[in-house]
């Protein structure tokens, strides 16, 4: 059984424009269908809850590809005709609720409730919206189910004000620094702004035009790059920043972004799904991110939700690219020393969906098998005890630094006294970046594409492709070559 998994995986890309296709004119309007949920329950269980259903602007996706190649993530939307059980639509995905089941208070059976959103094309008829939950085995299971009947009168149907290149009109602004064709064929980004005042609207530009470079100075970005529109939409914030809970600062922003997400200190997201759907839903969206106006390392990314990232750390072209690996193509962390909130995220002996790091039950077929370089054993004997004694003790310092930095905030330490320990930080991580380069550069199997012992917050059992990534550590380095083929199929999958 775990063999046919591995080998569904590796079969993923190639099966990914054989299947058939359908109609969007026969079943769909050209527009979209949002399903606002609220999604309840702990490590135990779990449920979903209809709040409100809302008509917004054009479909974003790919008509002529409406059942997803690429069903990643814990839950699976499906979109079926109610009288037929055809299925119509389908997308992998993850959510907020996901990841905090994880997490070691709802091990302990502590309940809560997030608000998340389905889309999916507007129907012409009723459909039947179902979630598929991945069981440990990674099974789908079925969660939640409901008939939609797109005649209902409760169906919110309000037109959300025009966004704006200025803010006379409205109170989005809007800005697009890359524009190659219609929505539908072409991968539809959306950057939000967070935490930008008005007074900061010149800062926004800047800071998105400055990303939005950044983005496509990467491969397979750069070479894919007329496969993309970019938007920048800003509700200005009454103050700048976000929420730093551990530092005993909370700012009041339009959608409520905050570091310490899930008690792990850099983790930056925001739980308020409605204020960004409002904002993103003013135009046609495929991918979310959310540019937080803050100088502190930090950022986040939930498969095929959103990910966010700070605007003015010396690690910023590293976040943006990272974060966007996660929520755009699904791609797993690579590193494992770091400290995390999640408890075993990836269940022992369970091949993990993600195709970047693998449980490798299989090793003559692991999943990158055709990008193996010749002549490297599988596993791949690399220098794995000499890196976690360098790192592990580089997070011990981090670790004892930011309680330094956080007691000094929260005491009311004199501003100086905090840049300088700020200061102290960010050296730290600079110098840390600089061996962590000099140790790969130093190896033998640096380059190579073999199975490397260490990936997915686990020291044990489970391996990523190569030394080093983007996806592993920070820097400015480009994505694995198996990464890089993931990207590149996630991008086409919008457009062809």
């Amino acid at each position: 059984m775990k063999r046919v998994l591995a080998a569904f995986v590796l079969l993923l890309p190639l099966l990914a424009f054989a299947q058939e296709s359908v109609d969007f004119d026969r079943w769909f309007v050209d527009r979209t269908l949002r399903v606002d949920v609220y999604h309840t329950g702990d490590a135990a269980g779990e449920f979903y809850t209809i709040d409100r259903i809302i008509q917004e602007g054009p479909w974003a996706g790919n008509p002529r590809r409406l059942i997803a190649p690429f069903e990643l993530g814990r839950y699976l939307l499906r979109v079926r005709d109610a009288a037929s059980a055809a299925l119509l639509h389908s997308k992998g995905f993850d959510s907020y609720f996901g990841e905090y089941k994880t997490t070691e208070p709802a091990a302990k059976g502590i309940k809560r409730t997030f608000s998340e959103s389905l889309l999916i094309p507007f129907p012409k008829k009723r459909v039947r919206v179902e979630v598929l939950l991945r069981d440990r085995q990674n099974r789908p299971q079925p969660l939640f189910a409901a008939e939609i009947d797109p005649d209902d009168m409760y169906i919110i149907r309000e037109k959300a004000a025009p966004a704006s290149g200025t803010f006379a009109a409205t109170d989005v602004l809007v800005v697009e620094p890359l524009k190659y064709g219609p929505a539908a064929d072409k991968v539809d980004l959306v950057i939000l702004g967070e935490g930008y005042t008005a007074a900061e609207a010149d800062k926004f530009r800047a800071d998105l035009a400055r990303f939005t470079g950044t983005l496509f100075s990467l491969e397979p970005y750069a070479s894919l790059r007329d496969r993309f529109n970019v938007t920048g939409l800003l509700k200005p914030s009454a103050e700048s920043g976000c929420d730093e809970p551990s530092f005993g600062s909370f700012k009041s922003t339009a959608l409520g972004a905050s570091f310490d997400s899930f008690g792990s200190e850099r983790y930056l997201l925001t739980e308020d799904n409605r204020a960004w759907r409002d904002i993103a839903g003013r135009v046609p969206y495929d991918a979310v991110m959310i540019m937080v106006n803050s100088p502190r390392y930090g950022g986040g990314g939930i498969y095929n939700l959103y990910c966010t990232f700070t605007s003015d750390n010396q690690w910023q072209q590293y976040l943006i690219l990272h974060e966007f690996g996660h929520s755009f193509t699904g791609l797993a962390d690579e590193y494992y020393t770091s400290a995390v909130a999640y408890n075993e995220f990836y269940p022992a002996g369970v091949e993990p969906l993600e195709p970047n790091i693998t449980a490798l039950l299989d090793p003559k077929n692991i999943k990158w098998k055709e990008r193996l370089t010749r002549r490297t054993a599988v596993p791949t004997p690399w220098e794995k005890e000499a890196y976690e004694k360098m790192d592990r003790a580089y997070q011990k310092r981090r670790q004892e630094m930011n309680g330094r930095i956080a007691a000094a905030k929260r005491g009311g330490a004199p501003q100086d006294e905090i840049d300088a320990l700020q200061a102290q930080s960010e050296e730290m991580s600079r110098l840390n970046g600089l061996d962590t380069d000099a140790f790969f550069k130093r190896s033998r199997f640096n380059g190579r594409v073999g199975a490397f012992e260490g990936a997915g917050y686990a020291a044990q059992g489970l391996f990523r492709p190569m030394l080093d990534c983007l996806m592993f550590s920070r820097g400015k380095r480009p994505l694995c070559r198996v990464c890089e083929r993931a990207v590149a199929g996630a991008i086409r999958a919008y457009c062809e």
